[in-house]
């Protein structure tokens, strides 16, 4: 048999399994409730009984950084949580909690079927694209909580985003306007919006306080951080970048995506192989980048929203690449480019990477070092998008705990319907003993 006939692209392959899976996922949900109305037959049913108060989901490693505050707060008020991790790697998986179980829960194919078929009242995550991909949305969770893992406006997620979220988390007041724009577009049902800051940026705020600022060479250190897609660094310049980084004589430090392994591992392999790791280059490839942050003098990148992090926490300069970014894929398509924050606060950060002065990248980069005036720009920007500096986790678990006490007058309810049949019974039994002594 020819064999072409049997293959089956990645991207015609994913719907297939989505498609099965939503089938599968109905199935499911219609056979449980008729085996519960024939093995109770018609009584009342328990039909929660197994299903979880909260859920959070962490697609990789490297967004335990914004939940890591969640989970200490939920912890520390003796919060009960379920935590499913795509990563064998987490962080999460090492953290030694009492009310919070962590759980791998396999990557890819096998992680959507569980989250897809789970049942839970809150399920908290920063995955976009529910209902979109192989993520769809259970009928066993109630409600489905976005928290961003960036400080931008959020138009830059892959298109429908966060169309099928019920909730978002706001960093910032300034993001509602697009929610609310994207949402009168599509002609969809408000979702609920609540401002409570930005976790990971308070734990890296308060972790640069306390360590400092850390050099481990006297030579300036340039951090080259870009995000993945054709209109990201790579894809445009390919390995010229690296090269005129080297020429300049400082220390570079190349901390890629990490989702440029996994999408763009024909581009990012042969300039690992062309250039590995020396005394004067380091490639960064862990969760946690806070180390790397903290060492650079200046950052280059393109649209990744990594330039937050540096600019506002660290409070340095940015050279960026993102003048022929390409909004077609994402939820910035629906806006014109000068209505897009990320893309209009860019040149308060820094300024722009240009192919033609990669010889003269040397003066670039001291240029941008020894000029102070894009701190207002820093400042400005930082006051936009990260509101209330400081109390994002414990605003997070307010709102979690407010759903949990929305649903307490149910629970009151079912309690006092037990205690009324109880008192029935009791009733019923006062009544028939007096004629079982007559007799």
């Amino acid at each position: 048999m020819n064999r072409l006939l049997l293959y089956i692209d990645p991207g015609t392959g994913s719907m297939l399994f989505a498609a099965m899976l939503g089938i599968v996922s109905t199935v499911y949900f219609l056979l449980q409730q008729l085996w519960l109305k024939i093995k109770y037959r018609g009584g009342k049913v328990a039909v929660d009984a197994d299903k979880k108060e909260l859920v959070i989901f962490g697609e990789g490693g490297q967004y335990w950084k914004v939940f890591k505050p969640i989970c200490d707060e939920l912890e520390k008020r003796g919060m009960s949580c379920e935590y499913y991790t795509m990563d064998e790697k987490d962080g999460a998986l090492s953290a030694d909690y009492k009310h919070i179980k962590v759980q791998f829960i396999g990557s890819d194919n096998r992680a959507f079927a569980k989250l897809n078929l789970m049942k839970a009242h809150v399920c908290l995550a920063t995955t976009p694209g529910l209902g979109v991909y192989q993520w769809k949305r259970s009928r066993g969770v109630d409600k489905y909580v976005h928290i961003y893992h960036d400080a931008s406006e959020g138009t830059g997620y892959r298109m429908f985003g966060l169309d099928d979220y019920d909730a978002v988390l706001m960093n910032g007041s300034f993001q509602e306007g697009y929610i609310r724009r994207l949402e009168e577009m599509r002609e969809e049902d408000p979702k609920e919006l609540v401002l409570v800051g930005c976790t990971y940026l308070d734990t890296l705020l308060a972790r640069k306080e306390k360590e400092g600022s850390v050099k481990k060479n006297d030579k300036l250190t340039v951090l080259l951080a870009p995000s993945w897609g054709q209109s990201a660094i790579f894809s445009r310049f390919g390995d010229k970048i690296i090269e005129a980084l080297l020429k300049t004589g400082y220390h570079i430090i190349v901390r890629p995506h990490p989702q440029t392994f996994k999408s763009e591992a024909k581009i990012i392999e042969p300039i690992m192989e062309k250039y590995p790791g020396n005394e004067q280059l380091e490639w960064d490839r862990s969760h946690d980048n806070f180390d790397s942050l903290n060492r650079a003098d200046v950052m280059i990148t393109d649209f990744s929203s990594v330039m937050f992090d540096y600019s506002f926490v660290f409070d340095k300069p940015i050279i960026y690449a993102n003048k022929d970014f390409d909004k077609s894929p994402y939820d910035s398509a629906w806006f014109e480019d000068d209505e897009i924050w990320h893309i209009t606060v860019i040149s308060d950060l820094g300024v722009e990477l240009r192919e033609d002065e990669f010889d003269n990248m040397k003066k670039v980069i001291d240029d941008i070092v020894k000029d102070d005036k894009y701190a207002a720009g820093r400042r400005k920007a930082r006051d936009t998008a990260w509101q209330n500096i400081g109390g994002a986790a414990k605003a997070v678990v307010d709102y979690l705990e407010s759903l949990k006490e929305e649903e307490q007058p149910e629970e009151e309810a079912e309690k006092s319907d037990k205690k009324a049949d109880k008192k029935k019974a009791e009733k019923k039994k006062e009544a028939e003993e007096p004629a079982e002594a007559k007799e």
